[in-house]
């Protein structure tokens, strides 16, 4: 027996693994891949989560259903990635944001583009650029980025609840 120790040990694996997700964030992936977004509303508070959720995450009640909302909202925050990293798909840079739906009370994350990496602002009004029906599916990448909708900005006393 050698003493040697080994410090890398390459060698191929398979991983085949089934997850299922629920139907509040079935009824929300299947929404995408229509083209739209849907959320749910706490009974208590009235807040609409994106993606919805069975319960609130406040009261702990039972949302009530499914929210249709539009692809429009505000850009709350924002963040230009400038370096690169490993498995990086963009090239930078490029900026990803916090966007509140219109009709929602909670951000989704996202890709902001269409316009100079300069002009980009909290409280900016962005609409969802999708993809063709026939390239979307049941993913957030369905939307291919938001972008500016060139109405008046927000006020900040609308997004600075979210920040």
């Amino acid at each position: 027996m050698s003493d040697r120790i080994v410090p890398k040990l390459m060698t191929p694996v398979k991983l085949v693994f089934e997850a299922s997700v629920g139907r509040n964030y079935e009824r929300y992936l299947r929404a995408l891949s229509e083209g739209r977004f849907v959320g749910g509303r706490c009974a208590q508070t009235g807040r609409v989560y994106v993606p919805p959720r069975a319960a609130s995450p406040v009261s702990g009640l039972p949302t009530e259903g499914t929210v249709d909302l539009a692809d429009t909202g505000m850009l709350t925050t924002f963040c230009v990635i400038r370096i690169p990293f490993e498995g990086q798909r963009l090239v930078p840079p490029y900026v990803f944001g916090a966007i509140v739906l219109d009709g929602a009370d909670m951000p989704i994350y996202h890709l902001v583009s269409g316009c100079p990496l300069e002009s980009i602002r909290m409280g900016m009004r962005v609409r969802a650029v999708w993809k063709p029906e026939a390239e979307r599916g049941p993913t957030l990448e369905s939307v291919r980025y938001f972008e500016p909708t060139n109405e008046a900005d927000a006020p900040y006393s609308a997004y600075a609840e979210h920040l």
